[in-house]
């Protein structure tokens, strides 16, 4: 499945979204949050569209970029259209919310006629009051029911151009509930744990659930919500696709946590590392280790990496000690020898 140019399920990386924080009809200040979030690595980006005027400033946000762009829509059918003919590429709206079959068909044909696929977003706090009752409150099961449905509509229309999410705050029912559904259905899906909170603990909730899931082999899409800058959405994103193999991409520094041990001061290296580090372009591992216990090895397993001595440290390159430096000296170095040699 195509979302713009991005590849969407089977053997396509999980690829990574992120959603704006300013008003759509604000052009400029959105064009220039999506640009930040290119520049940080998000793959697909996605407004809000609550009213024509919103729909109307989507196709010169959509000329200013260089990622697909998704509309997130409620309940209403003219403006699902109104964003079909804006250019978009994904449209997120649910079917059995936006009147009779009628209204859904004009926008599964347009969807059709544009290429677009429809995103089926599902949220534990928003289920259908049926279902609510008869749970007596959102479940996984009453999730999975709901998502089913809104499929069902798309289906009997022969739109097979689908994707799902099933999101809830709750990381043990967002985790079952995409299970559920993956034994189910084969559609594409969409991964994230709603109003998952500031970045601490927002951050924990989402790992603790996406990956869970991305392990087990569930997932085609992610966003980590939180209540902060979605730059920092996406970095936590591609992050958490790196550590799990999934999209190997970018710096990856790692750092011993320090103890007793330690002569030189580990937390002081390791951030300023990081920091300095951060807009490389390279496919690297890191190492800032603090003693010589398990520093050599952890730094001959790296790319390149630095140990701690007694106010000094190992310089290693591919696994080969390369020789001392004095420990002001330490972070310097490592930046010279990945600039020139990796």
């Amino acid at each position: 499945m195509k979302v713009g140019k991005v590849t969407i399920g089977g053997d396509a990386p999980v690829s990574v979204q992120s959603m704006t924080t300013t008003k759509t009809t604000d052009i400029y200040p959105t064009l220039q949050q999506i640009r930040n979030l290119e520049v940080a690595g998000c793959d697909i980006v996605r407004v809000t569209v609550p009213d024509e005027a919103s729909a109307e400033a989507l196709p010169e946000i959509k000329a200013g970029i260089s990622i697909p762009l998704v509309a997130d829509i409620h309940f209403n059918y003219r403006i699902a259209l109104l964003a079909l003919d804006a250019g978009i590429d994904k449209l997120r709206i649910n079917p059995g919310n936006i009147g009779g079959e009628k209204r859904v068909r004009a926008v599964v044909e347009k969807a059709r006629e544009r290429g677009v696929p429809i995103r089926i977003g599902v949220n534990s706090g928003s289920l259908e009051q049926d279902i609510l009752e008869r749970d007596g409150g959102p479940t996984a099961r009453g999730m999975v029911e709901s998502a089913i449905r809104h499929c069902e509509i798309l289906e009997r229309m022969d739109f097979q151009e689908i994707i799902v999410s099933l999101k809830s705050s709750n990381v043990p029912r967002m985790i079952e509930a995409y299970r559920r559904f993956a034994d189910e259905r084969d559609y594409p899906l969409h991964l994230g744990v709603t109003e998952a909170g500031p970045v601490e603990a927002g951050t924990i909730k989402s790992c603790a659930g996406l990956g869970t899931l991305l392990s087990e082999g569930i997932g085609d899409t992610i966003r980590i919500s939180l209540a902060d800058d979605p730059v920092i959405e996406t970095r936590v994103a591609k992050k958490l696709l790196q550590v799990l193999d999934l999209r190997p991409s970018g710096v990856n520094v790692i750092a011993c946590p320090s103890c007793g041990r330690a002569e030189v001061d580990v937390h002081k290296l390791a951030a300023e590392v990081e920091k300095r580090t951060a807009h490389f372009d390279k496919n690297i591992t890191i190492a800032v280790m603090g003693c010589a216990v398990n520093g050599p090895g952890e730094s001959r397993e790296a790319d390149i990496g630095i140990a701690g001595g007694v106010r000094k440290g190992l310089l290693y390159l591919k696994g080969e000690k390369e020789h001392t430096i004095a420990e002001e000296e330490l972070v310097d170095a490592l930046i010279s020898r990945i600039e020139s040699d990796l």
